[in-house]
């Protein structure tokens, strides 16, 4: 070979064993490096799952931009607006009005008399909602259960779940946090605390590559109980996201890692649990009210004792029963129109949950939200279900809805609509919470608004 000929090799790229190449189109050796940490990490858990980006390589410049673009776009607000509807929100009439058969028909002059929907109206057959020319090859669907009962599946594409960030970006800039984690760290840890939780590992193609873990803290999930906080201080991912119930369990495990800053989200998470946290992890605690149907919409700022809205092509308009505009200060239900998912549009979405609406200068902030609470559930000899656990293992019943209740002396009252195996369902709540009282109602309707898990147990009688 002639000496001044010198070939360059690429490094080789080692996926781990059983991880699916179509979910890291163009990964780097140094993004197969991370893979390989934190699967095969000596105290890693045994993932259940597998789970990627699947973004082409084209579509991160196109990622890149929009995260950039959101970052510093105002918040366009009916509160803010004095009558006039935004070009965004035009477009988005004009578009489902062509080509989504449920919004199909003639458009009445003005917004406030378009319709409200529901999660009722999505459930009965979300297809109707996805706009007929979008391409559907790489179409990403999951399932819901939601705070009233109504089983959803939402449409989703590769794209949309990755603008995610985007918002939790500008959750974080609203505290002056700017996520920095590169290659060869872990950007971000999502922690669950349940029986069973899709739990995976990724990487985060727009921050070359850093690490990506969702993790489940129930022990099932692990070889060791002391591998949790082993695995997470030699990971210290640069934030830590979850709900108010896996966050309080995070809290109980003796981490000595200090994230930059903790995302809650799913849950309503009171003021007391967002002090604990911040004094446990010396850092700040976002709590991030965000939907299925909507991802981020709104982030708690003590300061101004309410939430501030994150998306600025999301129209959050505060209803009366009649779908009619409230005035600054009065409260009624959030409704939603736009947001970041072409595959399902929002059109006055009534989300279930209610606010008054306030301005500061021109920033619009919801007061008094009350969203979906999380609920823990007592059994019988003395161990905590988290609700999202009762979910799961009520999956595979044809329940149109539900809703439980715990009495303060444990007793269980199950409502239900929907013809099913009642001895069965029985069986599985006996399993899950044990032998109390159990009285189970058959229903035709629970109503639109009701609130799917309550309880009056006293906590003190409960052992954790």
């Amino acid at each position: 070979m002639d000496a001044r000929v010198v070939r360059h090799e690429q490094p080789s790229l080692v996926l781990p064993a059983a991880v699916n190449p179509a979910y890291f189109t163009g990964i780097s050796p140094a993004g197969a490096a991370m893979l390989q940490r934190l699967i095969h990490h000596p105290h890693a858990p045994r993932f259940r799952n597998q789970s990627g980006h699947r973004l082409l390589p084209n579509e991160l410049n196109q990622l890149d931009g929009y995260i950039r673009k959101a970052l510093i776009q105002s918040i366009a607000s009916p509160y803010t607006s004095l009558g006039m509807v935004p070009d965004f929100l035009n477009k988005l009439l004009k578009d489902t009005q062509e080509q989504v058969p449920a919004f199909a028909g003639a458009l009445p002059v003005e917004f406030a008399e378009i319709p409200t929907t529901c999660r009722a109206d999505l459930s009965r057959d979300f297809t109707r909602y996805v706009p007929q020319p979008l391409p559907l090859e790489r179409l990403i669907c999951f399932s819901t259960s939601g705070t009233t009962g109504h089983p959803l599946t939402i449409p989703s594409y590769p794209m949309v779940a990755a603008r995610y960030q985007a918002f939790h970006r500008r959750a974080l800039a609203h505290f002056g946090i700017v996520p920095c984690a590169k290659q060869g760290e872990v950007a971000v840890a999502l922690v669950g605390s349940q029986a069973r939780c899709f739990t995976y590992a990724s990487i985060n193609p727009l921050q070359a590559e850093a690490g990506l873990v969702k993790l489940n803290l129930n022990e099932a999930d692990w070889h060791h109980p002391a591998d949790r906080s082993r695995y997470l201080d030699d990971l210290a991912p640069e934030l830590i996201t979850g709900d108010p119930i896996s966050l309080m369990a995070l809290a109980d495990l003796p981490l000595q890692h200090q994230p930059k800053a903790i995302l809650s989200t799913s849950m309503q998470m009171l003021d007391g649990t967002r002090q604990y946290l911040e004094r446990r992890f010396a850092c700040p605690v976002l709590d991030i009210y965000s939907m299925n149907e909507a991802g981020p919409i709104a982030v708690f700022d003590p300061m101004l004792g309410g939430h501030v809205l994150l998306q600025p092509e999301l129209w959050v308009e505060i209803v009366d029963e009649a779908g009619r505009l409230l005035p600054l200060g009065e409260r009624g239900e959030i409704t939603l129109s736009g947001g970041f998912n072409p595959w399902l549009p929002l059109r006055r979405y009534r989300t279930g949950d209610y606010a008054a609406m306030a301005l500061v200068g021109q920033m619009p902030v919801l007061m008094g939200l009350s969203g979906r609470p999380p609920v823990r559930f007592c059994t019988v000899d003395g161990c905590w279900i988290n609700n999202v656990d009762i979910s799961q293992a009520l999956q595979h019943f044809m329940l149109q809805q539900f809703s439980l209740h715990q009495a303060h002396d444990g007793s269980l009252r199950l409502q239900i609509v929907g013809d099913i195996d009642l001895l069965a369902l029985r069986q599985q709540m006996t399993h899950l919470l044990g032998n109390w009282p159990l009285n189970i109602e058959t229903r035709p309707a629970l109503g639109e608004k009701i609130i799917q898990y309550t309880s009056d147990f006293l906590a003190e009688t409960c052992r954790v």
